[in-house]
């Protein structure tokens, strides 16, 4: 079935068209034209505010105008991904999607229903003539996926709503009513170079066909992170072979788990064979150990042009020191929720080329003082190799509020219409509740949406049935809307 056909169909029509436009973060000129369009074609009251939000308000269906005024939120910014041997060009092309069983895909690139299904319920909403619902302010963000710079530069004049449902939770049984705060270090080092060896053979060395993920919502999850996994080669075997580094290119996002890296390295005369033998024995030590978590790992070797220029000893010695010693994954486990990670940090960029080592790497917590202490610790082990280390893009986490209004309501909906409690959750992603109530002081704060897999990866995807599910709710909680006592 195409996927302007499924159901909901005027939320299915609007992601189609939505991702028919290039969206990606800090590029989103022509999706924040669309939505202005979008808005002032309904005949709506449309704004843009100065950092590039777009912002679309409707007037309560009659009967309701009594009701409390809701926020309704998602970003328009989509992380852009794709396969190493897809050929896209994300700039000038449409998503390719279908669907196929109960899920809808993209073909070998990242999808955007993270948030897109969330802008296209919203867009639904605004141009629907039967919907009944409280008067409506639309918030639509920009570059949430690379620094959330549309939530901190967020105009609240335009506002007046006290409920905020954020549409970027990926669970469709879960309410979620709090979230990570971030932090990104950046490094950089300026390294010495000399001639490679003539003699020797030159390699390229790749690693693909990890499952990567977002860095605050799979980080749990033991995957493999492939700027560690070629570090880690890098140090082994240059135990056994003089290796001379001159090249690394590893990971993409800052807020998604590395998939792929590849490097440039040489190798001396007379001990080719062996390299390629220890490689060997390494890829299947590494398949062993991740053939659950990672089953398509797959390592490459090939040669390549001699390079004229390596790194020196000493500093390909500092480099993967440093990168061996920094901490990767989970860093600490809530003591307080059951199975939330409290704090964690991604290495999630590597760069070696021309006489420059840097790297970008993005810690997160639901607690100010541990995402200081991750953050130190990351600081800690460029600093000593004597890197430059820049730390920067602060946003807080989103406090739990269990005795919230819009959570009992919502809570009790969910139980009439499935039969069964929904999960109250806090995560370890960063929404941009946190900032948005910085913003907003007072708003009553809620986020959820359809189940969602994959996200910031070629494998996303979101269920078919599930985005019914999360319509019918949505629909439900806007007609149960309290008066407003004011």
């Amino acid at each position: 079935m195409e996927v302007n056909n499924l159901e909901p169909q005027d939320l299915w029509q609007n992601f189609v068209q939505l991702n028919a436009v290039p969206r990606a973060s800090k590029k989103e000129d022509r999706v924040i034209a669309f939505m202005i369009a979008f808005g002032q074609r309904l005949g709506l009251e449309t704004i843009k505010d100065a950092a590039g939000n777009v912002v679309i308000k409707k007037p309560a269906t009659a009967g309701m105008e009594d009701r409390k005024t809701v926020v309704l939120q998602s970003h328009l910014d989509m992380v852009h991904q794709k396969n190493s041997d897809t050929v896209f060009n994300f700039d000038e092309q449409g998503i390719a999607m279908f669907a196929e069983g109960d899920w809808v895909k993209a073909r070998g690139t990242t999808l955007g229903a993270d948030n897109g299904i969330g802008v296209a319920a919203i867009m639904a909403l605004l141009a629907s003539a039967t919907v009944e619902h409280p008067a409506l302010e639309a918030m639509f963000t920009i570059d949430e996926e690379t620094g959330m710079t549309g939530a901190k530069q967020l105009d609240p004049a335009n506002f007046s709503g006290t409920i905020l449902l954020n549409l970027d939770t990926e669970e469709d049984d879960e309410l979620t009513i709090g979230c990570a705060g971030g932090i990104d270090t950046n490094t950089r080092y300026h390294y010495q170079q000399e001639a490679a060896d003539a003699q020797g053979t030159a390699f390229e060395i790749k690693i693909t066909g990890l499952l990567g993920g977002h860095s605050g919502m799979d980080i749990h999850k033991g995957r493999a992170n492939a700027n560690k996994l070629m570090n880690r080669m890098f140090y082994t075997l240059s135990q056994t072979v003089h290796i001379q580094l001159h090249s690394v290119d590893g990971g993409s996002l800052r807020n998604a788990i590395p998939r792929e890296s590849a490097a440039v390295i040489v190798v001396p005369y007379g001990q080719k064979e062996l390299f390629v033998l220890l490689l060997k024995q390494f890829s299947e030590l590494l398949a062993d150990e991740y053939n659950t978590a990672e089953p398509s790992l797959l390592i490459s070797i090939k040669e390549t042009i001699l390079p004229s220029r390596v790194m020196t000893f000493v500093d390909f010695r500092k480099i993967i020191n440093a990168l061996y010693a920094v901490p990767n994954g989970v860093f600490r486990m809530s003591p307080d929720i059951r199975e939330l990670v409290e704090a964690s940090t991604n290495l999630a960029r590597v760069v070696i080329k021309d006489g420059e080592f840097t790297t970008q790497s993005l810690q997160r917590s639901s607690v100010e003082s541990t995402k200081a202490d991750v953050s130190n610790a990351v600081s800690a082990a460029f600093e000593n190799m004597g890197c430059d280390v820049q730390q920067g893009g602060d946003y807080p986490g989103w406090k739990p509020d269990p005795d919230s209004a819009i959570l009992r309501l919502m809570t009790g909906l969910y139980q009439q219409k499935f039969g069964k409690s929904p999960r109250v959750e806090a995560c370890h992603a960063g929404l941009e509740c946190g900032i948005l109530g910085a913003h907003l002081p007072g708003m009553d704060m809620i986020s959820f949406g359809p189940t969602i897999r994959g996200a910031h990866s070629p494998d996303e995807r979101v269920q078919i049935s599930s985005v019914k599910k999360f319509w019918s709710y949505l629909l439900a909680v806007l007609k149960e809307i309290p008066k407003d006592d004011k």
